[in-house]
């Protein structure tokens, strides 16, 4: 195979988008598959797109009051059983620990599915009084479910990387001002950072996280037609204190048990960046994630090579002092097309080309990656220029995903016409509900589709009288689609 068959994407993204996805995550070199099923290995590029999510995300938990921690990653089974919805809801993706060496442990240990369990019971050591609350934590770790299938790297693996915040406050309404500050911040991350549009709701009662009051959701649909959860925050309520003795003493030295919350982002999120934006050519990133923001490749023949190289090694300095992210690619043994080839495949933002003509003008071409526009930026002033160029490449891609977005929003009310518009066009497809979760499977059974969200408001108004379903009377909205 050729070196540009090696870097050329065969698969189509709309005629094939699962096997297209595959080759753009091996061959812009952001994944590996490991030897165990389920799993994958997080190569450099890949990992580097985490850290930029990490660093976002983090630096705005604890602007908002969330401290980092650790727990372990193995829970005893005993703790994960004093939460009986703990137990049923994540019992069949959990993975044992039994041995240690040779020897039988005396207590099965879990590889955390979650972490309310090990981490709720030490908060409860940690809050006495009112005055000890709000609490706020948050962990970035790995977990494992072992239930998954149809796996694909970042969308679906057994284990995989995220952040999950705990907290416990005094009052339910502090509490749910928690979980919407977390949910405002994980849909700041899709739309400011990541250039995806996502919708705000919550998950009906039967798919909300076992235990919760309320689980909140950002959800993203990707050109497929199918939707991401995008991040999730839960309203806990007291269950979760209560069962694990996390109380403290209000101002009237009465003891209540706290209101506490739960949170997390997953690296879901980079499938959705890659599933998004990326094309034929490869990989598209934003520039505010790219570890490379722009790339530099001189075009020179032999007579000019060291003129072009020194204009070139100038520009990158320049924008290297304005703590732009640059690589100069001045390798010789690959020629100019084979570079712009592969940085395309690699998702780099911007690229500026460097030949004699522009030493000569004293000018840069700049190319942008998502649509390949070519501009012409005078020398003097391309490291001023860069912060306009890059805000043009996030709003090339953000407004793609909104059209998308904007497009695919569907209304049905009837059985019929969900399940032909889910079929026929993907997308998100509102339907009034009566909140029965029989009436789901009306639609799950046929064609997988299940509801994703229903409205954040409770006391929103449904999009119909009658349930499009069975004909009773309609509950809420919900909001059907296929998902990964």
């Amino acid at each position: 195979m050729s070196n540009d068959q090696e870097l050329g994407i065969t698969e189509s993204k709309s005629h094939s988008p699962g096997d297209w996805y595959a080759e753009v995550v091996l061959k812009a070199g952001l994944a590996d598959y490991a030897p165990m099923g389920g799993f994958i290995v997080t190569r450099p590029r890949g990992y580097a797109l985490w850290e930029g999510l990490q660093n976002h995300l983090d630096s705005w938990f604890k602007d908002t009051g969330a401290q980092n921690a650790y727990f372990p990653a193995l829970i005893p089974e005993s703790y994960l059983e004093r939460e009986s919805d703990i137990v049923e809801g994540f019992d069949p993706e959990v993975a044992w620990v039994t041995h240690g060496g040779h020897d039988e442990l005396e207590e099965r240990l879990a590889f955390r599915p979650t972490s309310e369990s090990i981490i709720t019971p030490f908060m409860s050591q940690w809050v006495r009084s009112h005055r000890d609350l709000p609490l706020r934590l948050n962990q970035w770790c790995s977990v494992i479910r072992w239930e998954a299938t149809d796996t694909k790297p970042f969308f679906r693996t057994k284990e995989f990387l995220w952040q999950e915040g705990h907290t416990a406050h005094e009052t339910e309404g502090e509490a749910w001002d928690e979980t919407m500050t977390r949910l405002g911040q994980y849909e700041r991350l899709y739309e400011d950072v990541l250039g995806i549009p996502v919708m705000r709701g919550r998950k009906p009662e039967h798919d909300k996280f076992p235990g919760a009051h309320t689980t909140t959701t950002v959800e993203a649909l990707m050109p497929d037609g199918k939707s991401v959860q995008g991040g999730t925050s839960h309203y806990l309520g007291q269950g979760f204190a209560e069962a694990y003795d996390l109380f403290f003493t209000d101002e009237n030295e009465d003891e209540r048990p706290a209101h506490t919350t739960s949170w997390g982002l997953s690296w879901r999120a980079i499938g959705a960046l890659i599933m998004t934006h990326s094309d034929e050519q490869g990989f598209v990133c934003p520039p505010e994630l790219a570890p490379e923001q722009v790339v530099i490749v001189p075009i020179w023949q032999e007579e000019n090579r060291e003129e072009v190289l020194s204009y070139a090694e100038g520009i990158a300095d320049d924008l290297e002092a304005k703590g732009i992210r640059v690589e100069l690619d001045d390798r010789d043994e690959r020629n100019p097309g084979f570079k712009f080839n592969e940085w395309e495949l690699k998702g780099v933002p911007v690229r500026f080309e460097i030949g004699p003509h522009e030493v000569e003008d004293d000018e840069i071409t700049v190319v942008h990656r998502p649509d390949g526009e070519s501009v012409v930026e005078d020398r003097a002033e391309i490291a001023d220029a860069m912060e306009d160029h890059f805000d043009v490449v996030y709003d090339k891609m953000y407004e793609s995903a909104a059209e998308t977005l904007e497009n695919n929003v569907r209304e049905a009310d009837s059985r019929d016409e969900i399940l032909g518009t889910i079929g026929q066009h993907g997308g998100y497809v509102k339907a009034p509900w009566c909140g029965d979760e029989a009436c789901e499977e009306e639609i799950k059974e046929p064609i997988s589709a299940e509801i994703v969200m229903v409205p954040l408001d409770r006391d929103e108004e449904p999009c119909g009288d009658e349930c499009a379903m069975c004909g009773d009377e309609a509950a809420e909205t919900a909001y059907f689609a296929k998902s990964y």
